[in-house]
């Protein structure tokens, strides 16, 4: 059995099973690649999946948005080291947790302002800690909003506010947090370049690296192959959450750099394969190496990948991206970059072999745990 005819048949058993009503995998090794199409774009079955068909790929959005703010570093616009509260007033004073479980006014001043690099290694100080019941973990909660559901934020500017109100969990460098760093990364970006997000990523990233779907919305020539999204209930059915006319119809209030991109899986190979030519396109540089290298390498400690096991799974973290340390599981090689995305996707490059793995579907993660499917993918793509 060859390589494409193994992934068709691991995808189509969880179609069969009724985990997914369809999912498009991709991986290539080089400049070949096997992609596999299964299933439909919805359970009405009124399209079958297809190659170019467009998902919402949540948090695979955070590697492109790093990769477009360390655009702006080598431009010479802002420096990793330099305070973000430079264009960030409102962050300028941030205040701390006694203790990551102490009540929200029981704080202290931070010890040092928050640099872009804070943001870019997701150690800020404000995030999704491992334990969802602290008081300032609900308080981020409730200021955070967005996310899968993008028309609930309000436009940028509201939504820095809201946020700055709130106190960090930890000290700016001290710690791992999940998410708010991404959101905050698109925030900057818009700051820096005096541009909404859409527009500087389309011209700054996307465009140069030949990303031509992906976007904060879907207009409606392309809406014919944009899939319907689910989450799965308790009783195992999939209930619909968005359709493609829906709430991608139009770009959003608040453009989540954390999550908001709709995309392809040639699209994000695009991306991948820039990341594996050390940041050059069709003899053009994006990015330099350096700023590659610093993307695809972890810069947490053994105690920072510990704490954030729940997402991390003691694995690393780049800039946008998870960045495999050790070799837990077969598909786990060192140096392995990507991530996952809550609604049902996920995206990795391993560096050293020149191979990535992609794999988009339509149904919603119920947690942070890597999802059976998603396992499955994995394992195939790995040969194993």
């Amino acid at each position: 059995m060859n390589d494409a005819n193994a992934l068709s048949a691991t995808l189509q058993r969880h179609v069969d099973d009724g985990t997914v009503p369809g999912a498009v995998a991709l991986v290539a090794r080089g400049d070949d690649a096997e992609v596999v199409a299964v299933g439909h774009v919805d359970t009405d079955g009124s399209a079958p999946m297809t190659r170019d068909s467009l998902f919402r790929i949540a948090s695979l959005t955070k590697p492109i948005v790093a990769a477009a703010l360390l655009g702006l570093v080598e431009d010479g616009l802002l420096a990793l080291e330099d305070p973000v509260d430079t264009w960030l007033p409102e962050l300028s004073k941030p205040m701390v947790l006694r203790h990551p479980a102490a009540a929200l006014d029981d704080v202290v001043p931070a010890e040092r302002a928050i640099t872009v690099e804070d943001l870019l290694s997701s150690r800020a100080g404000w995030g999704f800690p491992s334990d969802f019941s602290l008081p300032g973990a609900q308080a981020l909660f409730a200021a955070h909003q967005g996310g899968l559901d993008p028309r609930r934020a309000p436009e940028p500017d509201a939504w820095l506010a809201g946020l700055a109100r709130v106190p960090l969990l930890h000290q700016p460098g001290a710690a791992w947090l999940y998410n708010t760093c991404s959101d905050l990364q698109g925030v900057l970006i818009g700051r820096v370049t005096g541009r909404p997000l859409p527009e500087a990523l389309a011209e700054r990233l996307l465009e140069p690296v030949g990303m031509a779907d992906t976007a904060f919305e879907v207009p409606p020539a392309k809406r014919y192959r944009f899939t319907s999204q689910y989450t799965p209930t308790a009783a195992g059915a999939l209930e619909l959450f968005d359709g493609p006319d829906g709430q991608w119809s139009s770009v959003p209030p608040f453009p989540s750099g954390a999550g908001g991109l709709v995309s392809t899986a040639d699209d994000w190979l695009a991306f991948a394969r820039m990341l594996h030519a050390r940041g050059a396109v069709d003899g053009r540089q994006v990015l330099s190496p350096a700023s590659v290298g610093r993307m695809t390498t972890d810069h947490l400690t053994r105690g920072q990948r510990e704490a954030g096991r729940l997402f991390l799974l003691g694995q690393g973290w780049g800039y946008g991206g998870q960045v495999d340390v050790d070799r837990a599981e077969p598909w786990n090689v060192p140096g392995r970059y990507g991530w996952v995305g809550g609604s049902g996707t996920t995206a990795h490059l391993v560096p050293a072999t020149g191979t990535t793995a992609i794999l988009l579907t339509q149904v919603a993660m119920t947690g942070p745990e890597p999802t059976p499917l998603m396992r499955a993918f994995w394992r195939s793509a790995a040969g194993v």
